[in-house]
């Protein structure tokens, strides 16, 4: 499998060495942009008690109201077995309502209460400057570059990945 690997990849890290270059690994530069993108946001928006997830989310409903818990995960990216927490503290702070569904009462339909709407209002600026500091080492040309490929890494392992 390594000699396969490193036939058709060159450049990857894998030869057969005890030490492994994590400067030239997928795996861990995308670690490391998933920690500097937390970092980001969480500078950017710390003034709005919000975490990437919530804010996701949050996104996610207003973008179809009354949407469910697993099918709201699921548009996410979220696992569904541990939304409920999620939702549970963005209901804690009074930016979200769940209903009984009246076809299905065990079904839990979600919402933004105004206060959330006027919440996520406030944190937009502050997300949009996340993502432009996220980007910032690279010239406008090379974000679009990144964002694309980025795009189609993500589409490529979802079409043939099992949902979470």
């Amino acid at each position: 499998m390594v000699k396969d690997v490193c036939r058709v990849y060159p450049d990857l890290p894998m030869k057969k060495t005890a030490t492994f270059d994590l400067s030239q690994a997928p795996g861990h530069l995308i670690r490391r942009a998933q920690q500097i993108a937390v970092a980001e946001f969480s500078r950017a928006a710390a003034d709005h008690d919000v975490t990437p997830v919530q804010f996701a989310f949050m996104n996610a409903m207003m973008q179809t109201p009354g949407v469910d818990q697993i099918t709201l995960a699921n548009r996410v990216a979220f696992d569904a077995a541990t939304s409920g927490s999620v939702i549970g503290r963005l209901e804690a702070k009074g930016w979200v309502r769940r209903e009984a569904d009246p076809q299905d009462r065990r079904r839990k339909l979600l919402f933004v209460t105004p206060e959330g709407v006027a919440a996520l209002k406030g944190m937009n600026e502050a997300v949009a400057n996340a993502q432009t500091n996220m980007l910032a080492p690279l010239s406008a040309q090379d974000q679009k570059v990144f964002m694309r490929l980025l795009a189609q890494l993500v589409a490529g392992h979802e079409a043939t990945d099992p949902p979470a």
